[in-house]
């Protein structure tokens, strides 16, 4: 499967090459990264039919990941990515936001990285 993370911090294609090490090796995810909704917009527009699922911050300078989650389910829509958002900010106000913009999942920073291997395996199997 593979995953567009969203996410403007610098570590994070480290910090998911890291904890993915066997998954990667193994050809069960394969990960792209993209540092703002614009670049993950022009990652989509070449990459469209590769990408099942998609990791995206909320915050974030420029283009916040609500109007790219907006942006994702009006454009792409058939079939429409996977979209899980993430946030550092687990407020009901963003939560709510996200779902009612089709978000498929909602995590919380610092992630539980056991547990989104558990969500992403799951979406592999269903």
């Amino acid at each position: 499967m593979k995953i567009l993370v969203v996410d403007d911090e610098a570590d994070v294609k480290v910090l998911f090459e890291q904890r993915f090490r066997k998954e990667i090796r193994n050809g069960e995810f394969v990960f792209a990264f993209s540092n703002s909704g614009e670049d993950a917009l022009a990652y989509l527009n070449h990459h469209e039919h590769e990408v099942v699922l998609i990791l995206s911050d909320i915050n974030m300078p420029g283009m916040s990941g609500l109007e790219l989650l907006q942006k994702i389910k009006q454009m792409y829509a058939v079939p429409p990515p996977v979209v899980m958002m993430i946030t550092a900010y687990g407020d009901e106000e963003n939560y709510n936001r996200s779902l009612s913009l089709g978000a498929d999942d909602f995590l919380t920073k610092p992630l539980d990285f056991t547990l989104l291997k558990d969500k992403l395996k799951k979406q592999v199997h269903d």
